[in-house]
């Protein structure tokens, strides 16, 4: 089992979410996030002050799969949030020692 971490731009949530459906992904957490890479922020105009944004607002996707459906998550991440600019976020992937389904007790892959 993984667990699939994605840090995307915010406008994209929608279709990342239609595109993890289409491959079968049945639960998603998302967070609202800010933070910077190496887009290192901007500067904005408010009322005729400049000031700079540091951390820009992103979109934090967590979704537990199983290690047959890891590609096809991955990949429908990544095409779904893709602008081709910069700031188009990450995926991180990590392995998951166990997963308990709390209602059930259901353990690992029958868990998720």
């Amino acid at each position: 089992m993984k667990l699939v971490v994605a840090i995307i731009k915010p406008f994209k949530l929608d279709d990342v979410r239609e595109a993890l459906a289409e491959v079968g992904v049945q639960g998603v957490t998302v967070t609202e996030v800010k933070g910077f890479g190496r887009q290192k922020g901007h500067t904005e105009l408010y009322r005729g002050a400049e000031y700079v944004v540091d951390f820009l607002p992103k979109i934090k996707l967590e979704v537990a799969v199983a290690d047959d459906m890891l590609e096809r998550v991955t990949e429908a991440i990544s095409q779904a949030a893709r602008t081709g600019k910069i700031g188009d976020g990450k995926i991180f992937v990590s392995s998951l020692e166990q997963v308990i389904r709390i209602r059930t007790g259901e353990l690992d892959n029958d868990a998720l």
